[in-house]
């Protein structure tokens, strides 16, 4: 079987957790540097399915090995090759889906809640209200054809989904150490940054086992319920499909199984190559 791909783009920023799971349920997946090597991988049907963790950069950032992993994400849409992004990662799967990325209105570091929507509790594993590690200072636009998942006080969008694809603004994947050595590699940061949703060193580490043992439980359904449906095909009906042509003939009423998955299929297929035609300008 074909493994998972996990971009890593920073030390400590790992796959932590998400890591442990794979290794646990025997998962194959294979640990991708695209910042360290320049480049990223061409080819998303190599895999069964793409994990894309955090960053320090910009997902605007001009630099080579993002506009390369932004292509292996266009891929990834066109193949049907499901999508799991952890905020970076988020960030730059809403814009290979034609979204936009800018500056939140304020930085949001440190733990805070998030609602998770009633359509997503189901699909994500998910209580109403959860707790989220937080280390970013950008949001996303939720990409036409998807819908919100999550959102936060300081933060409309942490997180949608498209189909298989799920974005996250926000860290499932950290764990006690992770988060130790971030706070630590961040002091300086953690010192200047400013605003509402910003918690200091010692605010984040505040009762850390506790905040672990939750944020793992969290974590290891989310990861259990994605790697669920990877196996799933698109004519599989789920929450966050494409708008146009299949919202239309979803609206016109039921149809059968054969005639929708023809219809879901050509309105991928045709959202996929309106976004891959617009990257190219």
């Amino acid at each position: 079987m074909k493994p998972i791909a996990i971009l890593q783009h920073e030390a400590t920023q790992g796959p932590g957790v998400l890591e442990e799971f794979m290794q646990q349920q025997g998962i194959a997946y294979e640990l991708i540097q695209p910042c360290h090597a320049g480049l990223a991988p061409q080819h998303a049907a190599d895999f069964r399915g793409l994990v894309v963790l955090g960053s320090n950069h910009c997902a605007n950032e001009p630099l080579p090995w993002i506009d390369a992993e932004r292509c292996l994400l266009q891929d990834a849409l066109a193949h049907d090759v499901p999508v799991l992004g952890h905020c970076f990662g988020a960030q730059m799967l809403a814009r290979a889906m034609g979204g936009r990325v800018w500056r939140n209105p304020c930085p949001n570091i440190g733990w805070s809640q998030a609602w998770v929507t009633p359509q997503a509790q189901a699909l994500l594993q998910l209580p109403r209200e959860i707790t989220l590690f937080n280390w970013h200072y950008d949001t996303f636009e939720i990409p036409q054809g998807a819908v919100r998942s999550m959102f936060g006080a300081y933060c409309l969008n942490k997180g949608f989904v498209h189909g298989r694809n799920w974005a996250f603004q926000g860290h499932l994947e950290v764990t006690a150490h992770s988060v130790q050595a971030w706070c630590d590699a961040g002091r300086e940061e953690l010192c200047q940054a400013r605003g509402p949703a910003v918690q200091r060193q010692v605010q984040i580490l505040a009762q850390l086992p506790q905040r672990m043992q939750a944020l793992r439980a969290l974590a290891v359904r989310v990861y259990g319920a994605w790697v669920a449906q990877l196996e799933r095909t698109t004519a599989e009906p789920s929450i966050g499909q494409p708008a146009g042509p299949l919202a239309d003939a979803c609206a016109a009423g039921p149809l059968s199984t054969p005639q929708w998955a023809l219809q879901y299929q050509a309105a991928l297929a045709a959202h996929t190559r309106e976004i891959l035609a617009r990257s190219t300008r």
